[in-house]
């Protein structure tokens, strides 16, 4: 009940959430919807595993890091997926050059066959309790409730974080870049202050 409030939330702070799925198209489709992955009316791919392939791969069936950027700013759903479309997935949205700053890539994943997306991904979220061993040690986060809305949480942590480190830094950076200039200042005046006292009083 509380992931639909989770992803509204991950998207107002300009997150994108996928949903990459071994369900089939119908049912990914209609879950996708109550959570608000996707809404009536948007400009989105929902995707099957072959379809995503296809798009993504040249005739002789090799991977084009081009043909990729043209699906996956609007790829929303990839259903009936393997472990390796979602490794394929994570790995070409991280290696893009479609935007000028490079994508930040978010996963989630429970079972073996997630690691390697996990472990490719800047963070990887491992489920604690469903979570098997190996995804646990592929990841950097372990869900310990395997709820969604803990990333949200996380999240919001770890932007609170960055915003304090980078105010700390400014002013810290301010504070000495005064200091020194002061510093130097005071130095001269006392330089000038030294020689004109000195000839005065020679």
């Amino acid at each position: 009940p509380e992931v639909p409030d989770a992803i509204r939330k991950c998207q107002t702070s300009g997150v994108v959430v996928r949903m990459v799925t071994g369900d089939n198209i119908n049912t990914a489709t209609s879950i996708a919807l109550k959570c608000g992955i996707i809404k009536p009316g948007d400009d989105y791919f929902i995707l099957e595993s072959k379809d995503f392939n296809k798009k993504i791969k040249d005739e002789r069936g090799n991977f084009k890091q081009e043909l990729f950027d043209k699906v996956w700013p609007k790829l929303r759903v990839l259903a009936r997926s393997s472990p390796q479309d979602k490794y394929v997935l994570v790995n070409g949205i991280v290696e893009s050059k479609l935007n000028p700053n490079r994508e930040v890539v978010a996963v989630t994943g429970d079972g073996t066959n997630d690691g390697p997306a996990l472990k490719r991904a800047d963070v990887g979220f491992a489920m604690g309790i469903q979570g098997t061993d190996v995804a646990k040690e592929a990841s950097d986060i372990i869900l310990t409730d395997d709820n969604f809305s803990s990333i949200v949480k996380a999240m919001m942590w770890g932007r609170n974080v960055y915003d304090s480190i980078a105010k700390f830094l400014q002013f810290q950076l301010t504070v000495n870049f005064v200091a020194g200039i002061f510093s130097l200042i005071c130095a001269a005046a006392i330089e000038v202050l030294f020689h004109f006292l000195f000839i005065k009083f020679k």
